[in-house]
C-alpha cells in the first residue's frame, strides 16, 4: 500500500474496525495492526487513533516494548486491571506482558 493509499478514508475505517475487535484482556502494537492492513504505518495508526480513537478501547493499541500510548498510562491502568490485561511491574511505572497479552485477527 502506497503511503497516498493509506491516506483514504478506507485506510481509517479499516484501522478502527481491527481496533474495535481486539478482545478484552489483550493488545496489539500501532505496528501490528499497521502490518494487518499491508502497511509499515504504525506512525499513521497513531494518529489515527488520536483523532478518531476516543469511542473505541484506545488502551489496547500499545506502543512497540508493552508501554501504553504515551500520556495516557494512568488513564489505561484502570482498564488493564479491570480486563485482567497481564502486567509486569518496573522501575518506571507498568508496561503490557506483550507475549502473554498479543492479539492478531484470524
Amino acid at each position: 500500500m502506497t503511503d497516498a493509499g493509506t491516506r483514504e478514508p478506507a485506510f481509517v475505517t479499516h484501522v478502527l474496525g481491527i481496533v474495535e475487535s481486539i478482545p478484552a484482556g489483550r493488545v496489539m502494537t500501532y505496528g501490528d495492526v499497521a502490518a494487518v492492513l499491508g502497511s509499515r504505518g504504525a506512525r499513521l495508526v497513531g494518529q489515527i487513533m488520536a483523532r478518531h480513537g476516543a469511542a473505541l478501547p484506545w488502551w489496547r493499541v500499545i506502543r512497540a516494548g508493552g508501554r501504553p500510548p504515551i500520556g495516557h498510562e494512568e488513564r489505561a491502568l484502570p482498564h488493564y486491571t479491570a480486563e485482567g490485561t497481564p502486567l509486569k511491574a518496573g522501575a518506571y511505572g507498568y508496561r503490557i506482558d506483550y507475549a502473554a497479552a498479543r492479539w492478531s485477527p484470524a
